[in-house]
C-alpha cells in the first residue's frame, strides 16, 4: 500500500476540499450523478474525453471518501448505481457554481490569452 512520504496539511479547507474532489474528472461525474446518470456506462457516454478506467478509479475514489455510494442489482441483469451521499450532497453547491462560472467565462477562457481576461 502507498504512503506518503510527506505529510498532509489537513488544517487548510481548500487541501482537504481538492483531496475529496479535486481530481481531474471527479466534479464532472458529481455533476452527472446530480443530473441523473447513476451507471458507470452512462457516465462514461456522458464525460467525453475520460477513459472508462480513470473513471471508475475516481469513482471508487468518491465511494471511499464517502462522497457516493455503490449500489449493486440484486436482479437479473446485474447493474451498478451510484448515488450521492448526504456529504456528497453538500459538495453539489461548489460544483453548480464552479459549472455556472465556466460557462459565464467560457468565451474568454476560450481565446486562450490571459490579457484579454478583464472582468
Amino acid at each position: 500500500m502507498y504512503q506518503r512520504k510527506t505529510p498532509e496539511d489537513l488544517e487548510c479547507g481548500i487541501t482537504i476540499a481538492m483531496k475529496v474532489f479535486g481530481a481531474k474528472w471527479k466534479p464532472c461525474l458529481l455533476d452527472a450523478i446530480q443530473r441523473g446518470f447513476r451507471r458507470p456506462s452512462e457516465m462514461h457516454r456522458e464525460i467525453k474525453g475520460a477513459t472508462p478506467r480513470v473513471l471508475d478509479m475516481q469513482l471508487r475514489e468518491l465511494e471511499t471518501s464517502g462522497i457516493v455510494e455503490k449500489c449493486q442489482s440484486a436482479g437479473f441483469p446485474l447493474y451498478t448505481e451510484y448515488t450521492l451521499t448526504d456529504l456528497g450532497r453538500t459538495i453539489m453547491p461548489i460544483i453548480d457554481r464552479i459549472n455556472e462560472w465556466g460557462l459565464q467565462y467560457k468565451e474568454l477562457i476560450a481565446e486562450g490569452s490571459p490579457q484579454s481576461i478583464s472582468l
